[in-house]
């Protein structure tokens, strides 16, 4: 048997809360955590927000965020545990025997530094290299995280790259100094699922050539399930089963594990469209200002009162800017917009107050969605007053009625944003929009920052409150796996272009277009060897061209 690197016992972690109006308390946010991990070993760490995945991660390096403190337990990593050492040897721990890659990278970087500086700066910090062996080992990595010019590369600034890209050097950045482990903390969750599958098998490929340890942590068990040798799931800071991949995936014992594996089983029957539309947009092609680049080329979509269009694709690829343009935000240089059945001023500032009341918009971030000084009350209220000019009893009351509809129910009227959940914001920001009684609400990305569980809740949320409401989705995501679950139709976007439209069924079945045909064999599926079933027919496909 091999001894564990990294040997965690008893892991308990807590913070200090601050409630509005209460005095301060102690909370335990991790609560006895034990699991090992050997050389050369990849363990993954599951759960919903909150569940402690980032904080036990962070703990391998005796490192507590935003005022949290390990108040308990051991953590051994190479036979010593860290927990007791001094600043010193914490210091010559991080970046040397222990590395870190996080969600965001570019965050992450530098904006002011080229790239080959800041990737090798931990190897030469910590006398693992000189910089001339330094540079040549991230010339390696570039290399072998599949990079393009890894010679040069290193030259460009953080800005220069694609996120797939900077990604990949923030995963070079983690390995140049040769760690023992590295903590990846959801680096892919971020990124397009075209581009997610290049920097995770970039990720597999360099843990299997470097042979070093890895805690994998994220919320999506279908990733996860492609990486790890083993994984614990975790719920509110405790252990809830750990096993092999295999086990957890294909023989999930707890409850908890068994409904983060069935995830997104939401069925909907594809609705046909009535006679007339809500929306049709007719040959839009728009620029920003100061360019002359077409962002938009010829757009041309239609939705159905009561219906859902999906609008997918990658990064770039037009999405958001077709909301803006709908919307008023950004005029279009050609085409025409037709919202039940009036021609829609390509300009916010001149759209009357029935079309903005009747067109509404749920964003991807609901905490900047609200203004955190604000009651749920308030936030929902605003428009009650603006559009229909209720006050008083008669306000509260349809308040509390749109509060039952999203499931929110008593005693939420008088809280802050801060004091909700991240699904709980976004019910309320759907709340909001649904207080104007629209015709149509614009879903930006509203479920791509919430874990599974809880977007599942917010998806069957929205198909049951299209029911009631009659209200038309023009939902835009890039996740696939929400599409299937929720579109009547579907416009597939790519570099400011529809190249494929129609129905759901009709969009979902080959024959496939080239693009679309990529993105729907990129959306990991929850079984083991997906990912090198994946690239090899790839690489069988280019091989054939």
């Amino acid at each position: 048997m091999t001894d564990p690197l990294l040997k965690v016992r008893g892991l308990k972690i807590g913070a200090t809360i601050y409630p509005p109006g209460e005095k301060p308390r102690d909370i335990e946010i991790v609560h006895g955590v034990d699991f090992d991990l050997a050389p050369g070993k990849v363990l993954g760490l599951i759960g919903e927000s909150g569940a402690g995945k980032s904080t036990i991660g962070l703990a391998s390096m005796a490192y507590g965020r935003g005022g949290v403190e390990i108040t308990g337990g051991s953590v051994e990593v190479n036979g010593r545990d860290i927990l007791q050492s001094g600043l010193r040897d914490v210091r010559r721990l991080r970046g040397a025997e222990v590395t870190y890659v996080s969600q965001s990278a570019a965050a992450s970087f530098n904006p002011a530094k080229q790239i080959m500086e800041q990737v090798t700066e931990a190897a030469i910090f910590q006398n693992k290299f000189s910089r001339k062996d330094a540079e040549a080992r991230a010339v390696e990595l570039f290399a072998k995280l599949g990079l393009p010019d890894p010679d040069t590369i290193g030259n460009r600034y953080p800005h220069q790259v694609s996120g797939g890209q900077l990604q990949r050097c923030m995963t070079a950045l983690a390995l140049c100094p040769e760690p023992d482990l590295v903590v990846f903390d959801e680096p892919t969750t971020a990124l397009d699922v075209t581009t997610q599958i290049d920097v995770l098998a970039a990720i597999k490929e360099a843990i299997r050539d470097t042979g070093v340890a890895a805690l994998y942590i994220t919320h999506d068990l279908a990733v996860v399930a492609q990486v790890s040798d083993h994984i614990m799931v975790l719920q509110q800071g405790a252990m809830v089963e750990y096993g092999t991949t295999d086990q957890i995936i294909n023989d999930p014992q707890e409850d908890y594990t068994k409904a983060l594996v069935s995830v997104r089983s939401i069925t909907h029957e594809e609705k046909k469209p009535t006679a007339t539309p809500v929306l049709k947009v007719e040959n839009i092609t728009a620029r920003y200002s100061g360019t002359n680049f077409d962002v938009l080329k010829n757009i041309n979509v239609e939705l159905h009162p009561g219906q859902t269009l999906a609008v997918v694709g990658e990064s770039g690829s037009g999405k958001s800017t077709l909301a803006r343009v709908i919307t008023g935000l950004l005029p279009p240089s050609q085409g025409t917009i037709t919202f039940d059945g009036r021609p829609l001023t390509p300009d916010l500032a001149t759209r009357p107050l029935e079309d903005l009341r009747e067109l509404q918009m749920i964003y991807q971030m609901a905490d900047t969605a609200m203004n955190p000084r604000q009651t749920v009350g308030t936030i929902i209220g605003r428009p009650l007053e603006f559009y229909f000019g209720l006050r008083g009893a008669e306000k509260q009351k349809r308040i509390q009625e749109l509060l039952d509809e999203i499931e929110l129910g008593e005693g939420f009227q008088d809280r802050y944003p801060a004091e909700l959940s991240g699904g709980q914001k976004q019910r309320v920001c759907i709340a909001r929009a649904l207080a104007a009684k629209p015709k149509m609400i614009i879903c930006d990305e509203v479920t791509s920052a919430l874990d599974p569980l809880v977007a599942d809740g917010i998806l069957k949320l929205l198909l049951e409150l299209q029911k009631i409401e009659d209200v038309a989705y023009l939902f835009i995501t890039h996740d696939l796996a929400t599409v299937r679950a929720i579109a009547d139709s579907i416009a597939v976007m790519y570099q400011g272009s529809v190249v494929r439209y129609g129905p759901k069924s009709q969009v979902l079945s080959p024959p496939f277009d080239d693009y679309t045909d990529l993105l729907l064999s990129s959306v990991p599926e929850m079984k083991l060897g997906w990912l090198e079933d994946v690239l090899a027919h790839r690489k069988m496909e280019s091989a054939g061209n």
